[in-house]
């Protein structure tokens, strides 16, 4: 089991940063950053293979947002900058326990969650 406990988030201008981190009690084979507005579905942001340190990033974030990690810390960052009003969402991090993944910003290839933290843009 891998626990996952986020921490960042927070409210911001456009055009600002953020940086949201990831605590996990394990090191998962993929882990994953997603976001989900209200009414919206959960959307996949950015992903990470753990020990090729290969990623992945939605078209709407990429050139913005990077996703980092830290294996001896057990932490997964999320930078993000030139914040947009559209990047407000409840943000949470995964992980995939093992194996590759068809799709790697699919939230069903996921096995464990966190909580959330939510991030607020305003215009």
């Amino acid at each position: 089991q891998v626990q996952l406990v986020e921490s960042g988030g927070g409210s911001v201008q456009a055009g600002g940063s953020l940086r949201l981190s990831c605590a996990f009690s394990a090191t998962p084979t993929l882990m994953g950053w997603f976001r989900q507005a209200p009414g919206k579905e959960r959307e996949g942001v950015a992903a990470i293979y753990t020990h090729i340190r290969s990623t992945t990033y939605a078209d709407s974030v990429k050139g913005r947002f990077t996703i980092s990690q830290d294996n001896a810390e057990k932490m997964l960052y999320l930078q993000m900058n030139s914040l947009k009003p559209e990047d407000t969402a409840m943000y949470y991090c995964a992980a995939r326990a093992f194996g590759g993944s068809a799709y790697d910003l699919g939230p069903s290839e996921y096995h464990y969650w966190g909580q959330g933290t939510q991030v607020t843009v305003s215009s």
